[in-house]
């Protein structure tokens, strides 16, 4: 599997390729409205303004495994996101990250990047996988990693 065959679905129904990122520098990161770290969301948006004009693209894929963080629908996420962190880095349809129906891309980073010990599952939200613009996952960081802590390895990829 390539990075760039996934198929993905936008937080408004459209369905678009992660080929559509070709080229660029991402940081993906698994994310939920009602959880601890949700604050991330102003640093993810301040790491993607700093840095869009070079490259630089944040994925936010909601995800409702973790403590049932996410329970609202796509168009309640995204108006969250934007009213409260005014949010305009790419978002999509909320997605499993563990377990049998874990999305494609998900079984993906997660096989190319273990976490500690070489395990792959995703323990809470907002894990963050840093991905090359040549598609390879360069590293992945725990939730507890504030966006502001991993600028210097994103500006460093750029």
């Amino acid at each position: 599997m390539n990075l760039y065959d996934i198929d993905l679905v936008t937080i408004d129904g459209k369905p678009q390729k992660m080929a559509a990122y070709r080229g660029r520098t991402l940081l993906i990161v698994n994310v939920a409205s009602e959880c601890g770290f949700t604050p991330q969301y102003a640093g993810l948006q301040v790491l993607y303004e700093k840095f869009k004009d070079r490259g630089f693209v944040v994925l936010g894929f909601p995800c409702n495994q973790f403590g049932h963080q996410e329970p609202g629908g796509e168009a309640e996420i995204g108006q969250f996101c934007s009213r409260n962190y005014g949010v305009t880095f790419p978002m999509f349809a909320k997605i499993d990250v563990n377990g049998a129906n874990a999305h494609p891309l998900y079984q993906y980073l997660k096989s190319e990047k273990p976490g500690i010990l070489g395990t792959e599952a995703i323990k809470w939200n907002f894990t963050k996988f840093l991905v090359g613009s040549d598609g390879t996952i360069l590293k992945r960081y725990a939730p507890s990693d504030k966006p502001e802590a991993i600028e210097a390895d994103v500006a460093a990829k750029l």
